[in-house]
């Protein structure tokens, strides 16, 4: 409601007595038939009630009397109009208050009440007061509601009733009553004063944009009711909601000075609503780039489907934020998996498609795929029902076949997989409650640049962040805590995983993850994860542990510096790979560890911080560095710190290059590894040959190839004592498991030499 300042408008009309030229007998408008030429009304210059009045012998069936000024209807504006009346002879009459309502270019508004409340005459001389309000709105009060298209009307009196009656009149009055519907002082316009209805029927679009127009700087009060916007709206100007908000899905609400969650809950009464019109007016070309949920708790009955939220969304690239609030998750049937078994056949040559897909149309887009030769997260991208074929986000290993596979679609708080791209778009200071019912984010096809900083993920029943496709091109996971859902379990009977990258160059820095099946999952290259703390150890006694982060790609670029690791390992694969036999392809290389802490404890022996599982044959290590770690075992020791796991294939270990592994240290580990390895020989009997062992000290037991130095640590003398100085020939990869070395003399000799023993070739 916004008072309109009537100071200095005549609202007045003249007195009676000032003449009747100024009252019309008909509308009020120029040209019309006024009082001063009528037969049947006359003067009173002394009325013993009213003074000097108008005296009237009522002769047509409604006699009309219009002051001929235009009196101001603005909006805000309630005027009074008011007169008092007695009859004097003859017949009774009745009387009411009336006027006719203009618009700007002078003519009439229709449909709309030009008539107050009937006040019959009840006796001879007896005085009666009749009146009524007008305004634009159709308020309670309002007699007269003329909308907002009203700039002014010709106010006045109606006589009704039987003929033949003389009526008196005293001049009729019109008086600003603003007041008396709100405060004088208040910097707010009511939607209603602008033609705006609030019954859920009625397009009050036009009203809304008129009462943002009129606010000027101030704010724009939406009261009680329900309001039916049919089509885009934007309010430029702070808006108060009592009442709510009806639209449909294709409409967008912008609020440019409140953009936030309370704001949007309140216009549709509804959180889970509010979240969902905020989210479609984020993704906007609009003034706002951060829908703040004011540090609220939205409370969700289904997952929030970008595509189904903004239809016809296809592609977004400007950068975006929610921030500041709470996830919560109502549970309900909304959130079940659906799981899907069907046949299809893989060929290795279309390395990330499924064709002749049985029940396609039932599998949903994001499904997660499982089955013989189906790597680790790997999803569903796109789906063709009318060529039978699937988009997979990475291949498959099993090479070519027609097999059963498994499909299931869990349900993501967040999902944005109907949607073809979107870029940069932030999650911050956001806490999902997720409460084992619904997974986390589920991120488009395609995309780059998302991140998600000082968040919290607590128990996603599924999967925290699932990329399934390259959306996580260059991702930034900052300052976050992750617990699974399903910590509670022995490690071995964990299925979740925190999150899985299909791109390159994801940031995961600064985070806790809490017991997960796997933390990471990741494909791609050149990532950074730095200062994590990932543990997953369970309660149990010489416990299983499982990979925290498994790396997919070979040529992986990944540096991995100042973690602490606990409980779990790192597992490199190539297990993403259409071919996973090596025929020509790039060898594992390209990961870099330094400075981590590696813990663990109630493990069995045989658990390795870091595991290759080649998933093919002629693989090897081509650039691993491994140097500046703490490994340390508690409570019982373990075998070693590194290993091959061999459930495919072993490593070509006689082609080794570029592996550096020294400077770690070790506590609770029977066999220390290093590459170079220092060995220190000791041969008390003289012999031309010495054999030196390694004792599985090189990593991955790999063999022993090549000496970078060999130093005698004292004399070295024949068996008589006398000083040989002649170098040995040496001669790598010996003994059955090629790990020993042949230090050859032209004699034998007997003393100590001190050697570095590398497991790879020179470059």
């Amino acid at each position: 409601m916004n008072i309109a300042i009537t100071s200095g408008l005549q609202l007045m009309p003249p007195g009676f007595a000032a003449g009747l030229a100024a009252w019309s007998q008909e509308d009020g408008r120029s040209g019309q038939t006024t009082w001063a030429s009528a037969t049947n009304a006359a003067i009173v210059p002394a009325d013993q009630d009213f003074g000097a009045c108008l005296e009237i012998v009522k002769q047509a069936t409604e006699t009309r009397i219009r002051f001929t000024g235009e009196t101001p209807i603005l909006p805000g504006t309630y005027l009074r109009v008011s007169a008092r009346v007695k009859a004097v002879a003859g017949n009774l009459a009745s009387v009411r208050i009336a006027g006719w309502p203009g618009n700007a270019q002078r003519q009439r508004v229709n449909g709309v009440t030009v008539t107050g409340p009937v006040v019959a005459l009840p006796g001879h001389g007896q005085v009666v007061e009749v009146s009524a309000i007008v305004g634009t709105s159709a308020r309670p009060g309002v007699h007269l509601g003329w909308g907002p298209t009203a700039v002014f009307g010709h106010l006045g009196l109606d006589i009704t009733g039987p003929n033949g009656g003389a009526v008196r009149i005293e001049s009729i009055r019109i008086e600003d009553i603003t007041a008396a519907f709100v405060p004088a002082m208040i910097d707010w316009v009511d939607v209603r004063d602008y033609g705006a209805r609030g019954d859920g029927v009625t397009d009050d679009r036009a009203a809304f944009q008129l009462a943002d127009a009129a606010a000027a700087g101030g704010q724009v009060l939406v009261p009680e009711g329900t309001y039916f916007i049919n089509g885009n709206l934007t309010m430029n100007e702070p808006v108060r909601f009592v009442g709510t908000l009806v639209m449909p899905r294709t409409a967008r609400l912008g609020l440019r000075r409140n953009f936030e969650l309370p704001s949007y809950a309140d216009a549709f009464g509804d959180e889970t609503e509010g979240m969902k019109r905020g989210l479609q007016a984020l993704l906007d070309y609009t003034d706002h780039n951060i829908f703040d949920l004011c540090g609220r708790k939205v409370d969700l009955t289904e997952p929030l489907v970008i595509g189904d939220i903004i239809p016809g969304l296809t592609q977004f690239s400007a950068r975006r934020v929610v921030a500041n609030g709470q996830i919560a998750i109502v549970d309900g049937p909304a959130w079940e998996t659906a799981t899907v078994t069907a046949s299809a056949t893989y060929d290795p040559e279309y390395p990330r498609e499924l064709r002749a897909v049985g029940q396609i149309a039932a599998i949903e887009v994001g499904s997660r795929i499982s089955g013989p030769g189906v790597g680790r997260e790997i999803y569903v991208r796109a789906k063709n029902v009318a060529t039978g074929t699937l988009t997979l986000s990475q291949a498959l290993y099993g090479g070519a076949g027609t097999r059963s596979y498994t499909f299931q679609r869990y349900r993501y708080a967040f999902d944005f997989s109907t949607v073809p791209q979107v870029d940069r778009f932030y999650f911050m200071n956001v806490d999902f409650g997720l409460d084992g019912r619904a997974s986390g984010v589920m991120l488009p096809p395609q995309g780059e640049l998302w991140s998600f900083r000082d968040c919290f993920m607590t128990r996603p029943r599924d999967r925290g962040i699932t990329s399934i496709g390259e959306a996580c091109q260059g991702m930034l996971v900052d300052r976050c805590e992750f617990m699974s859902h399903d910590m509670g379990q022995p490690v071995q009977s964990r299925t979740s995983v925190c999150l899985n990258v299909n791109g390159n160059d994801a940031k995961i820095r600064d985070n806790r993850f809490v017991r997960f099946g796997h933390f990471c999952v990741a494909a791609g290259t050149g990532h950074l994860i730095s200062g994590n703390h990932w543990f997953q150890g369970d309660s149990q006694n010489t416990g299983l542990r499982s990979a925290g982060l498994v790396l997919t790609g070979r040529n992986a670029q990944v540096t991995i510096t100042g973690n602490y690791v606990d409980n779990a390992s790192i597992e490199w694969t190539n297990e993403h790979h259409p071919v996973p036999n090596s025929s020509g392809q790039p060898p594992f290389g390209g990961v870099t560890m330094t400075g981590n802490t590696f813990l663990c404890s109630h493990t069995v022996a045989s658990f390795s911080w870091i595991v290759v599982k080649p998933f093919g044959t002629n693989h090897w290590l081509h650039g691993l560095t491994v140097m500046g770690n703490v490994f340390k075992s508690l409570y019982a020791q373990i075998d070693r710190v590194e290993r091959v796991d061999t459930s495919f294939a072993n490593l070509d270990v006689a082609k080794m290059r570029n592996v550096r592994f020294e400077g770690n240290t070790f506590s609770g580990v029977r066999t220390p590894t290093a590459n170079p390895l220092t060995v220190s020989h000791r041969q008390n009997t003289a012999a031309a040959r010495w054999v030196v062992a390694t004792g599985g000290a090189l990593p991955f037991n790999a063999q022993a190839l090549r000496v970078e130095s060999v130093v005698a640590e004292g004399a070295v003398t024949t068996a008589s004592g006398a000083r040989n100085t002649d170098l040995p020939s040496i001669t790598g990869a010996q003994g059955t498991g090629k790990d020993q070395l042949y230090l050859d003399f032209s004699q034998a000799v007997r003393g100590a030499m001190a050697l570095k023993i590398r497991m790879d070739q020179a470059e």
